[in-house]
């Protein structure tokens, strides 16, 4: 059981762990041992994730969710398989947790106030005041 927030998680039996040898250095052991770990989350399939959420964590997920609505977590960063698949796991829960969260209020357009066009205004005047004496005298 995969635990995101108090009221939401992600049985075991939805997630699909595939190991694989990861690339890099490891020596010996990164030729002999699958260690990365590939973890697969059908979200498109699932049904504890509302519409919303799943929504938000399409745009979140970006290109780590195919086509289909499935997240693909790659972790290869440690030597060890265990870690790795810890490591992968935080980072959907972390994932999924985001997505979760109550989305922004939406951002309301403002226009500057008469105190900052003045003082905008004034400072526009005074550079073109300065820029002006900078000039050479008009010939007579």
């Amino acid at each position: 059981m995969l635990t995101i927030t108090n009221s939401l998680s992600i049985a075991d039996d939805e997630l699909e762990e595939t190991f694989i040898r990861a690339p890099g250095p490891g020596g010996q052991n990164v030729n002999k041992v699958a260690t990365a770990v590939m973890l697969r989350f059908d979200a498109g399939r699932n049904t504890s994730l509302s519409d919303a959420v799943k929504a938000r964590l399409a745009k979140l997920a970006g290109r780590r969710m195919s086509a289909d609505g499935v997240v693909v977590i790659v972790a290869r960063q440690h030597r060890s398989q265990a870690m790795n698949r810890e490591a992968a796991r935080a980072r959907l829960a972390e994932l999924i947790a985001r997505a979760a969260e109550a989305p922004p209020p939406p951002r309301r357009p403002t226009r500057p106030g008469k105190a900052a066009v003045a003082r905008r205004l004034d400072s526009k005047t005074r550079a073109a005041r300065t820029k002006a004496l900078r000039r050479p005298p008009r010939g007579e």
